[in-house]
């Protein structure tokens, strides 16, 4: 009986559409999580506790790893079936049709790609803040005006004020639960946003920490085919930050657009397998939420039990009031071997944690009480950037909570 061909991805799209677009595209330096965590950090010592990148100390699962050990003698190989393999088993989980799946290197490079796609001088990208500032970069490409709009009371994107600032949108970036702040923003609030932005703009929902908390998916709203594009991870919960994979879905004409301003053929063959495998190892999600909430938990009611301040997260990482600046508290962190996350302009004596283990955390409770008690002091060279702000030929403009 003869085999079924193999579909080639490369029949089906294209690589990269050479144009004035693709060439921007090309000049881009991707932002990424990483790179922002680690310009504020610089170097650490082998054996610092690092909860400053909202990385996964747990690593790959063991079937996952068991893959990648298993791959790497066909490493010599581009193996497009296996992206195929892995776009079938999304959209069996999922329930949604393989061409509304775009397999990437992560989620940052097609959060890139949308905003190249979306904005322009005349449509305007437009974000919560704080949130992660990836997207702002790529508006130096498209020439957008950036509009950041405050966060609510309760720390959910304000779409409402999102929707009055800015009548010429492009693209409505929205991240659920938020990065810093591991805060949700409704379904009901996606749904009101998607009925009354401007015509021919898009929702753009970064759900890189979704699998660490019970919220709903706006994936449903990917299947209604409305003019939203999701973006998951295996970064996060999968704990494959250094492994590379990513997913947007979304209907197929939006993820085409996405693809005519860059796509890989060839995926890490690697990070596939370990994809797939991360995908079908059962009780995985459930499991690593449970560790994350719980050491999560014992911080928080360490925290309050000291009289801290912080706001409460469903995610993998909060934001905790360090009562000096984000630069000065994180230099004195790392004199106790103690690496912490950035700070935000809007909020500039605030930093990010990460969840860690619980031998972490605890080493993060001992470090930060020497330094809220005076104990330990950090120097810095210079005041605290506002990076937003000083983006070449970004132009930006800030909506501030009430």
């Amino acid at each position: 009986m003869p085999q079924k061909e193999k579909s080639n991805p490369l029949s089906r799209r294209s690589f990269v559409h050479f144009s004035a677009a693709a060439t921007a595209a090309t000049a881009l330096r991707f932002v990424t999580e990483p790179m922002l965590a680690w310009a504020e950090a610089g170097s650490a010592a082998k054996d610092a506790v690092l909860i400053n990148a909202n990385e996964n100390p747990l690593g790959p699962c063991s079937a996952a790893r068991e893959k990648i050990s298993a791959m790497i003698p066909e490493g010599g190989r581009y193996q497009f079936n296996l992206t195929d393999e892995l776009v079938q088993t999304v959209a069996r989980l999922e329930n949604l049709k393989p061409e509304y799946i775009g397999v990437f290197p992560g989620s940052a490079g097609p959060l890139h790609f949308a905003v190249l796609a979306y904005t322009s001088p005349t449509k305007s990208y437009v974000t919560a803040d704080p949130s992660f500032e990836a997207g702002m970069h790529s508006a130096q490409v498209t020439g957008a005006r950036v509009v950041k709009v405050g966060l609510t009371k309760t720390y959910a994107h304000d779409v409402k004020a999102m929707l009055a600032a800015a009548p010429d949108a492009g693209l409505f970036y929205i991240c659920t639960p938020n990065n810093p702040t591991g805060t949700l923003t409704s379904h009901s609030d996606i749904e009101y946003l998607l009925e009354n932005k401007p015509k021919g703009s898009i929702v753009l929902v970064d759900e890189a920490y979704i699998h660490f908390c019970d919220a709903e998916s706006a994936v449903d709203l990917v299947k209604a085919d409305k003019d939203l594009i999701v973006l998951r991870t295996f970064s996060k919960l999968y704990g494959m930050a250094g492994i590379r994979c990513g997913l947007a879905m979304g209907r197929p004409d939006l993820i085409a657009k996405i693809h005519d301003f860059g796509s890989w053929s060839a995926q890490p063959v690697t990070a596939i397998v370990a994809a797939i495998a991360s995908l079908n190892e059962a009780g995985l999600v459930a499991e690593r939420k449970r560790v994350n909430a719980t050491i999560r938990e014992e911080t928080f009611q360490w925290l309050a039990r000291n009289g801290y301040t912080y706001i409460p997260s469903q995610s993998n990482c909060f934001m905790l009031d360090a009562k000096r600046s984000a630069k000065n508290a994180a230099a004195a962190m790392a004199t106790q071997n103690v690496v912490i996350g950035r700070g935000w302009p809007v909020m500039p004596n605030w930093v990010r944690i990460t969840v860690g283990t619980r031998p972490e955390m605890e080493q993060f409770q001992a470090a930060f009480k020497k330094v809220m008690d005076g104990a330990v002091v950090g120097r810095v060279q210079s005041p605290p950037e506002d990076s937003s702000q000083n983006l070449d030929g970004v132009r930006v403009s800030s909506v501030l909570r009430g």
